[in-house]
């Protein structure tokens, strides 16, 4: 226990919270031990308020004898000196002495307490069996004395008095004992910390908000959320005690930062004075009592109140283990720290801030270190290295302000500002006074001497580089090299600072700053001139002088050092050679190529131009000796058509536009030139349907087009300081053009090509002559060329019009391509066609010579035409011209049926197929017409094929009314255009009395587009009608208001087969006995009468008929009586056979059963006769199909032929007859009967669209009635 003069000591990190001790000493010195130590222990949940989370704590306490001058007044907010309990301790057991002493005592205590409205007390009572038995005749119960005490001081807090038994033995009682006291002072200690603590924090958010009133003072706020932030710190709270620094850190910028903005506070004076002192952190000392003094009394200055409010905060984050969080805490600190100088304009001396930061640097560096291992530092230097690097800034700035970077020394003006800022510094703290490393001694030691400086300078910079490149920052790493080469370059040492100028530049130029490029490129320019090297400085003069970072005046003279060069003779360059070769890209850029021709391709002997498109890049005019175009020629890749690579970039008009490939503001464009895209599209498909499910597309080449370009890549552009060496390559075929001048901008250069020998030239390198300097782009990307062709003659025939009409005079167009061969006078083309389609051409016409930029002449061409040979004299042309004439040829369209021809497959196969043919495109019958032509330049002969295709589709049908005959002809103009018809005629070629009757009226017909005609005839005849007739339709037709002559024949012949009516049938029904009318429901007859018509044909004659007992000829017929519209139902037999004499008027009756199933006007049943054919007559070569008959009736068929037995079936919808094919019944080696239809008009149904009346049945209608 501390002695009762001894104060209580705060603002250390052993400070703890204070409890009093009244009543008797001595008891509680005999238990303070147990009690310091057991109290601690066990930790207490503290729940706080405002929704704050719940934490575990450990109490600890500073136990001190209870005096009223330790109880705060009104007014005091120190938490620190706050006693938050009041302990009462006795051992009294005997009933006089409470009464006489103790009683007045705690009564004294307690309104000491009461006066100062402090609540927190309790009283402990201790009871010890050793004082019981010294007093054992005067002592009461220790529940006695208990009892009097609660009852005199803890009316209604009665767990206010607690009782320890025993303390000092060793037994569970007294173990007992001892926790319940604990417990409940743990308990009464916290909660006096959350009740007093929160008024602390509730007075202290009061004063924040006055803030905004006069007299309010950063610095006492200060100290008041300092005292809450203590208090955590002694309860072991580092988090929350950060949190109150945080606060105090944001509030103070703030403030800051408005009056920055204008918003000015009257406490922010103090603050303003100049600074007097620059000494750093201090970060060694856990409290700076010196720097809080000067807050709390408000004469610190901004840095004194940034460095303590700093070292504060590093160490609860050193308590917190995250001292990697100090270095970027420290980094901001010292970026900030300038920036609120400068905001609220303090005077500093100068050099005063860069001492400060530098000193602040090492100091953060030195407290990590202290903390960590090595390996822990070599594992977080990402952490750190930002130091090293701001500390090696600084320490430069420092060198250059005091004249320790020059290579003469300081001068006396630079020692007086030595020794100012060295002043600054004050005397070294004693904490690092004995420390040879300390910031205080390296920063006095570097700026005593040159050589000094220079150690520490290259100790730091290296430092720094290692740590960058070890963690993969390369561009840092870099940054401070040129930092680095800044330094030899005034130490007059431009070979070591050409390295990290170069390097720098790789950075600058792969990232695209282009101002640092620009920067970077002027100090290599210098650096290289005093290197002597003449080539490298060209290429970084002529960079400049195209870069329009620089102002007008500095580019020319950039520019001008160039031409200086350039215009020297015999200007030695290192390696020996009269000329320098440098990029192109630092002088002018190829943006554009166009071709004239646009095809880029011509024939040989023939112009072809090249324009280039250059961009200059100097800032003013340059005369140019001589720019030339090596190109590389290939005679394999010659060809008919020119082209020019580079896919897409091509345009119709020949214009290739090039990606630039180099600039001088460094962009990221001016890297490399990236490879194009190739992109391809993707499906997804479902596995179930094969349905599109997603589409999209995909990069092929995306691993070359999306990739990191590294710092440490070479970089094949002239933006680079080092590009990759440039040689010139002199070639026997060359594009030149001599003495012209470039302009600033875009100019138009235009060169022409060689062009005498056929093949691809491909262009290669572009150089620019400028006196003894020679501009190179040692490769044209894309890859362009064009080709010088040879041409061999072609003829093409052509269409005029599509499509070719046959029938009709359709023009074709013949185009001669002559290539290399010049056309003489007298040669001719020999035209062989067939006799379809034949040339009509008149003695001569005209044929049109041109080249391809324009029309030349108009020739004459002589035809003459002698049978299937047609010349055509050509006019002379020369080579690589067109020659163009056109010619009349008719198409006959075929008369007759389609005859097949023949022709070869690819596969050596013969495949049969007809002239006329269906094109799958149009509806038109296609015919091809195949020619012939001898030309005067090959000994072989061109065949050429010609489509036309016949306007019309043309279809025929016989008509029958008895014996009558009728012939009826379609037409339908399948064609686009319409046509009138003429004389149309129908004309039988084999009998002679046979009469063709034209029914039709007009002479004249308009047969429109997709529209049809329909001509009818009747045919007449005296001595009989023979069974085949042969018949040719003809027609004159021309296009719509043509003269006569105009008009072409269109003939079309087919034949009629099987002409006479052989059978009539005749149908009659019959209504019941009795009844006038047929009734629906009820049986009618329905008498059928088939009758011989004409005399037996040739081919009846023919067939194997029977012969019955009169000699007379007869035949067997089936007949069928079915009704498929389910009017009649047939009732008993319903087909049966029939012979039949073939005598003419022979007839037979059949009589069947019928009911009629609906009223009304009802149609006959379909009665149908079918030719019966028994087994041993001779098979059809082409059976009908309708002329089979089912396998399971033909048995029935034959077992009653004789009988006439019907199929003893009711039938509603008929029955079917025709069935079982007669090749499946030689197949089975079955010689079986058949059925077979007669041909349309060879049997007249004359009751076809016969209807009778049919009377409904006769109903007896019941209906029922409920009455209810």
């Amino acid at each position: 226990m501390e002695s009762q003069e001894e104060k209580p000591t705060i603002y250390t990190m052993e400070n703890k919270p204070i409890v009093t001790c009244a009543g008797d000493q001595g008891l509680f010195t005999s238990l303070y031990t147990s009690l310091a130590q057991q109290l601690p222990r066990e930790p207490m949940e503290w729940r706080r308020t405002y929704g704050r989370a719940p934490k575990m704590i450990h109490l600890e306490a500073n136990f001190v004898q209870f005096k009223e001058e330790l109880i705060p007044k009104d007014g005091n907010k120190a938490l620190l000196t706050f006693p938050f309990l009041h302990i009462y301790w006795t051992d009294c057991c005997d009933t006089e002495a409470y009464k006489s002493s103790v009683k007045e005592d705690m009564m004294r205590w307690q309104n000491s307490l009461r006066t100062h409205s402090s609540a927190d007390w309790v009283i402990i009572v201790v009871e010890s069996s050793d004082m019981r038995k010294k007093n054992k005749t005067n002592i009461l119960p220790r529940s006695s004395i208990v009892d009097k005490i609660r009852s005199d001081f803890c009316n209604k807090q009665n767990d206010r008095c607690v009782v320890l038994s025993d303390p000092l033995k060793d037994s569970p009682r007294s173990q007992e004992s001892w926790n319940s006291l604990l417990l409940k002072l743990r308990t009464l200690l916290l909660m006096s910390f959350t009740k007093n603590l929160g008024r602390f924090e509730d007075d202290m958010r009061t004063l924040r908000e006055k803030r905004t009133q006069p007299g309010w003072s950063f610095c006492e706020y200060f100290m008041v959320q300092e005292e809450l932030a203590f208090v955590f710190e002694m309860l072991q709270q580092f988090e929350d005690a950060l949190v109150q620094y945080d606060e105090l850190d944001a509030l103070f910028t703030q403030y800051v930062l408005n009056f920055g903005a204008g918003d000015t506070a009257n406490w922010l004076g103090s603050f303003c004075a100049p600074v007097r002192s620059w000494s750093g952190l201090l970060l060694r000392r856990p409290i700076d009592m010196e720097k809080r003094d000067g807050i709390q009394r408000g004469e610190a200055s901004l840095l004194d109140l940034r460095s303590y409010l700093f070292s504060r905060q590093c160490t609860l984050l050193i308590f917190l283990q995250r001292p990697w969080e100090v270095t970027q805490r420290a980094l901001e600190l010292l970026h900030n720290c300038i920036q609120e100088l400068r905001l609220l304009e303090v005077s500093v001396l100068e050099g005063a801030l860069d001492c400060w930061v530098f000193l602040s640097c090492l100091e953060v560096l030195h407290r990590i270190e202290s903390c960590c291992d090595q390996a822990q530092l070599a594992a977080n230097s990402a952490h750190t290295v930002g130091l090293w690097a701001y500390a090696t800034d600084k320490l430069k700035s420092l060198g250059e302000l005091c004249g320790l970077v020059s290579c003469k020394g300081p001068t006396s003006e630079d020692l007086n500002r030595t020794v100012d800022v060295l002043a600054g510094l004050g005397d070294e703290r004693p904490e690092t006074a004995n420390s040879l490393q300390s910031p205080y001694k390296k920063l006095k030691e570097a700026l005593s001497s040159v050589e000094a400086f220079e150690r520490h300078y290259l100790e730091l910079s290296h430092a720094a580089m290692e740590m960058y490149r070890a963690i993969g920052r390369l561009r840092s790493a870099r940054l401070v090299g040129k930092s680095l080469a800044e330094f030899y370059m005034r130490k007059e040492d431009p070979e070591r600072a050409e390295v990290f100028l170069q390097e720098a530049l790789k950075s600058y130029v792969s990232e695209g700053w282009s101002f640092p490029v620009t920067h970077t490129r002027k100090q290599l320019a210098e650096c290289q001139k005093l290197l002597g090297r003449t080539v490298d400085s060209l290429q970084t003069s002529a960079l400049l002088a195209g870069d329009a970072n620089l102002t007008k005046e500095e580019r020319t003279r950039f520019c001008q050092d160039v031409l200086t060069f350039a215009g020297k003779p015999g200007n030695p360059s290192p390696a020996g050679s009269a000329k320098a070769i440098l990029s192109m890209g630092v002088f002018a850029q190829l943006t554009r190529l166009q071709f004239h021709p646009a095809s880029a391709s011509v024939h040989s002997g023939a112009v072809l131009q090249v324009e280039l498109t250059l961009r200059c890049l100097m800032p003013m005019s340059v005369h140019v000796q001589e720019l030339a175009i090596s190109i590389h020629f290939d005679l394999e890749q010659g060809g008919f058509q020119g082209r020019a690579k580079g896919g897409p970039r091509q345009s119709s008009s020949g214009t290739i536009d090039l990606d630039l490939g180099g600039s001088t503001t460094g962009r990221p464009s001016s890297l490399t030139v990236s490879p194009p895209l190739e992109m391809d599209e993707i499906h997804d498909r479902s596995p179930s349907d094969n349905s599109l499910t997603s589409a999209g597309v995909v990069c092929k080449n995306a691993h070359l087009v999306i990739r990191r370009h590294d710092s440490n890549s070479p970089q094949d552009t002239p933006n680079c300081a080092s590009p990759s060496p440039v040689t010139l390559k002199e070639g026997a075929q060359m594009l030149r053009v001599r003495d012209l001048t470039l302009a600033p901008g875009d100019n138009s250069v235009l060169l022409t090509a060689p062009s005498e020998q056929p093949g691809s030239y491909t262009l290669r390198q572009l150089c620019a002559t400028v006196g003894q300097v020679h501009f190179v782009l040692p490769h044209i990307y894309p890859s362009i060329q064009y080709d010088i062709y040879s041409q061999e003659p072609q003829l093409t025939v052509e269409p005029l019009s599509e499509p070719l009409l046959a029938g009709l005079p359709q023009m074709v167009k013949f185009t001669l391509l002559t290539g290399h061969y010049a056309v003489k006078r007298g040669d001719a083309l020999q035209l062989s066609n067939s006799d379809t389609m034949p040339i009509l051409a008149s003695s001569s016409c005209t044929a049109r010579i041109s080249n391809t930029t324009a029309a030349m002449a108009d020739g004459v061409l002589s035809i003459q035409s002698s049978g299937k040979v047609t010349s055509i004299s050509l006019p002379p042309t020369p080579p690589y011209h067109t020659m163009e004439f056109q010619l009349e040829v008719l198409c006959i369209i075929p008369t007759g049926p389609d005859r097949p021809t023949t022709e070869r497959l690819t596969n050596g196969e013969v495949r049969h197929r007809p002239r006329s043919y269906s094109h799958p495109d149009t509806l038109m019958t296609a015919v091809d017409q195949r020619l012939s032509i001898d030309c005067p330049w090959s000994i072989y002969s061109t065949l050429l094929a010609l489509t036309f295709y016949i306007p019309f589709k043309t279809k025929h049908s016989l008509l029958s009314a008895g014996n009558r005959k009728y012939i009826q002809v379609f037409v339908n103009n399948v064609s686009h255009s319409d046509f009138t018809l003429a004389d149309v005629k129908l004309a039988e070629q084999q009998h002679a009395s046979l009469e063709l009757l034209s029914l039709n009226a007009a002479a004249k017909q308009l047969l429109c587009s997709k529209h049809s005609v329909f001509c009818l005839w009747e045919v007449k005849w005296k001595d009989g009608l023979s069974s085949c007739v042969q018949c040719v339709f003809s027609a004159n037709f021309s296009p719509p208001g043509q003269d006569a002559a105009s008009f072409k024949p269109f003939h079309y012949q087919f034949l009629l087969e099987r002409v006479p009516t052989l059978y009539s049938v005749t149908a009659d029904i019959l209504p019941p006995a009795g009844e006038q009318h047929c009734r629906s429901g009820s049986l009618c007859g329905l008498e059928v009468c088939i009758t011989r018509l004409s005399e037996p044909t040739e081919g009846e004659m023919s067939d194997e008929n029977k012969t019955d007992a009169d000699g007379l000829r007869t035949t067997k017929l089936m007949y069928e009586v079915a009704d498929s519209n389910s009017n009649w139902a047939v009732c008993g037999k319903s087909s049966g056979m029939v012979t039949m004499p073939l005598a003419t008027s022979s007839a037979h009756k059949v009589h069947i059963e019928v009911m009629p199933l609906f009223a009304g006007h009802l149609p006959f049943p379909k009665i149908q006769v079918l030719k019966y054919l028994p087994h041993n007559a001779a098979v059809a070569i082409q059976p009908d199909p309708d002329s089979l008959v089912e396998n399971d009736s033909l048995s029935l068929l034959d077992k009653m032929l004789d009988e006439q037995a019907d199929t003893a079936s009711l039938r509603s919808r008929g029955s079917v007859h025709s069935l079982g094919g007669v090749g499946d019944q030689q197949q089975r080696g079955v010689a079986m009967p058949r059925l077979e239809p007669f041909s349309p008009g060879q049997v007249f149904n004359r009751s076809l669209v016969s209807q009778v009346l049919v009377l409904p049945a006769t109903d007896d209608h019941i209906m029922e009635v409920n009455a209810t």
